[in-house]
């Protein structure tokens, strides 16, 4: 049986079992007759689509997935092999007698390794992707070697510098939808954190953990891990500094996606209040890696709950409500002046939100607007998102005039079918 086939029979005995006719489950949904037709079909669907069928049920969305088949990998031949030196640093062979091949140590001193690391991160803030795969293989060896040429208080400084490199490249594997890898170095890198009691990094490794989570559809065990870890690691509101609340934020933005994926709204709202609260105590975005994941602050704040409109809707006024918000608060031009803008994936990616919203409005100039001032900012970051092609494949469906140049090289960029 393949996951379609999971989910297609999963909606139909619970949509029975609901007393529910197809076109009672497509009202309650908010969709068409033809997608719940579709669903119970066996048909790819998108798991916003399940959002809303698990809405019109009543049930969390992770009921209706279950264990199946995996459809068959195509077209990743280049990505595995240009991933292979960074696979053999973090996943070597292991056999009876240990691990094959294990890092030979080069003695480089920590500060100047950390300072790498560091390095690396930045070079990842700005989408040089490329760099980033090559320079994690050598890291990892020589941050792995570091720990076995140390002792006492400097064997801990190396196994925090080896967590902190696993911490990159998680966040790096994750972004590029490597989630096998990315999940080795992200427990990998908790465990080392842990080991050397440097209790904010391994919490900071967790918000990581919480994201593959979110990636892989697991909402649940993503809200149990970032509720179980926000609560051991609450700062004190009058005396905690900007990363500890801005972590703490973090883990509760994190509870609260995977409460508004998984039809959990009461969940959804008490996340939402946390979040409220630790951004309440921050005066402006909070960027540093690795005190936070992916940076907190007032207006991550305020674009994560933006994005929470279309994940629990579609509709005009969903999108509407995406469009007003955006220019709300310290999302308006002087509250961003003021508090500053948060980490440029996360800007971005509240950027593709507004664009879909466009799309759903059928204003399609404005969706391109908003993806040309993407591409022009973050192009390789763009390149690894759903998210930009399928607004690019709504408005190329939508579309009822000729498409313009602009439109047909974006299609093009993204890889979309004109």
């Amino acid at each position: 049986m393949t996951a379609e086939t999971d989910i297609r029979e999963n909606v139909k005995k619970l949509r029975r079992t609901g007393g529910m006719s197809q076109e009672g489950l497509a009202a309650a949904s908010g969709l068409s007759v033809s997608t719940v037709q579709k669903v119970e079909q066996g048909g790819h669907v998108l798991t916003e689509t399940l959002h809303a069928i698990a809405r019109g049920l009543g049930v969390p969305t992770s009921t209706l997935f279950t264990a199946g088949s995996p459809a068959p990998v195509v077209g990743d031949e280049t990505t595995r092999q240009s991933l292979v030196p960074l696979r053999m640093a973090l996943m070597p062979p292991m056999g009876l007698e240990g691990v094959l091949n294990k890092s030979v140590p080069t003695g480089e001193e920590l500060t100047g390794l950390r300072r790498k690391i560091l390095d690396t991160h930045a070079l990842y803030r700005a989408d040089k992707f490329d760099s980033v795969a090559k320079d994690l293989p050598s890291l990892l060896s020589n941050a792995d070697a570091a720990v076995q040429l140390t002792e006492g208080n400097e064997k801990r400084h190396a196994t925090v510098t080896h967590s902190l490199a696993l911490l990159v490249a998680g966040k790096y594997l994750t972004q590029v939808r490597q989630y096998d890898m990315a999940y080795h170095a992200l427990a990998e890198g908790i465990r080392l954190a842990r080991q050397a009691e440097e209790r904010q990094t391994a919490a900071t490794g967790v918000v990581g953990m919480c994201w593959l989570l979110l990636r892989q559809d697991r909402f649940s065990e993503c809200h149990q891990l970032a509720t179980t870890t926000a609560e051991l690691m609450e700062p004190r509101m009058t005396e905690a500094d900007s990363g500890r609340v801005g972590l703490w934020g973090e883990l509760w933005m994190r509870a609260a996606a995977a409460s508004i994926r998984d039809n959990q709204p009461n969940d959804a709202k008490e996340a939402r209040r946390m979040v409220a609260r630790a951004a309440g105590g921050m005066t402006r975005e909070d960027q540093a890696f690795p005190s936070t994941w992916g940076g907190f602050g007032p207006v991550t704040a305020a674009i994560k709950a933006v994005e929470d409109c279309l994940v629990s809707g579609d509709s005009a006024a969903d999108a509407r409500a995406v469009i007003a918000r955006s220019e709300e608060g310290v999302l308006a031009p002087e509250g961003l002046k003021r508090v500053g803008k948060p980490q440029g994936a996360n800007w971005a990616r509240h950027r593709l939100d507004v664009s879909r919203a466009h799309t759903i409005l059928g204003a399609h100039q404005d969706a391109m607007n908003e993806l040309v001032d993407i591409k022009n900012d973050r192009a390789e970051w763009m390149r690894h998102q759903p998210m930009a092609r399928r607004v690019m494949s709504d408005v190329l469906k939508s579309r009822k005039r000729t498409l313009t140049d602009e439109m047909r090289e974006m299609a093009s960029f993204l890889g979309v079918v004109a």
